[in-house]
């Protein structure tokens, strides 16, 4: 199990408050990891209170992941800190669904800053705070992953500027992959499939085609948040050390049907 222990390791996390973030977040925690969150305000208390009753330290940091500005000083302020983040876990995420023939500028404005940009940024700004750690025992220097969706492989319906983020997302973990593996930086991304959250209330309610989403699904059944909990942890420890660049699916055999 030494292989999967996150113990005197720092994750930053972006999307934690709820659904697949708040269990990968707090699945590091298990692991041994110390969280520092990522949100828009310190209103929602609720991951950092699990975290904590784990044993493990957590703090919140503020940040309009919609706002170019407030992304750009997020890092240097946690570091500034006294944080030595080795674990950064892009999961924040939002989406919009419109026919692709009326979507709105401002909306695919926001989901690219959001869902695209914002994740480079980090990754980017981490990476570079990354490269200046001192490697640890197995060679490595840090663990990036992105949250990717099955819409990197897929075009879906009416989320055009969703799987264009998406598609991003996958492009970007292999391109950062590249320059960063021989350096001690794994950048890996996980793409889940249908996960019964908030983010598919408009799926779910939809009864026709929800049904034929569940019918392709070959584990017979949509995920749900604690599905992705070995698969974040996997990624982030030394377990995962000769691992990069990949997009791994956590989808119920989705992608093989």
């Amino acid at each position: 199990m030494d292989l999967f222990s996150l113990r005197g390791r720092t994750a930053l996390v972006t999307g934690g408050t709820r659904g697949i973030g708040q269990a990968m977040a707090i699945a590091l925690a298990e692991a041994g990891a110390d969280i520092v969150l990522v949100q828009r305000d310190t209103s929602n208390l609720g991951t950092k209170e699990q975290i904590e009753k784990l044993g493990r330290k957590a703090s919140i940091y503020t940040a309009d992941l919609a706002s170019q500005p407030s992304v750009a000083k997020l890092v240097s302020t946690v570091i500034g800190d006294g944080h030595d983040i080795d674990i950064l876990l892009n999961c924040a995420g939002i989406q919009r669904r419109h026919p692709s023939h009326i979507f709105p500028d401002e909306d695919w404005d926001e989901v690219l800053q959001v869902n695209l940009t914002t994740v480079f940024t980090l990754c980017r700004d981490v990476g570079a705070y990354m490269l200046t750690r001192t490697p640890n025992t197995s060679g490595q220097r840090g663990s990036i992953i992105n949250i990717a969706s099955l819409v990197s492989f897929q075009g879906g319906l009416t989320v055009p500027a969703y799987a264009a983020a998406k598609g991003g997302i996958a492009q970007l973990t292999k391109a950062l992959s590249n320059e960063w593996a021989s350096k001690g930086i794994n950048v890996n991304a996980i793409a889940p499939g249908y996960v019964a959250t908030d983010m598919n209330t408009a799926l779910i309610q939809d009864k026709e085609r929800a049904a034929s989403i569940l019918a392709r699904i070959p584990a017979g059944r949509w995920g749900n948040p604690d599905d992705f909990k070995g698969s974040v942890v996997y990624l982030a420890s030394r377990a995962s050390a000769y691992v990069s660049g990949e997009i791994h699916t956590v989808d119920g055999g989705w992608m093989g049907r």
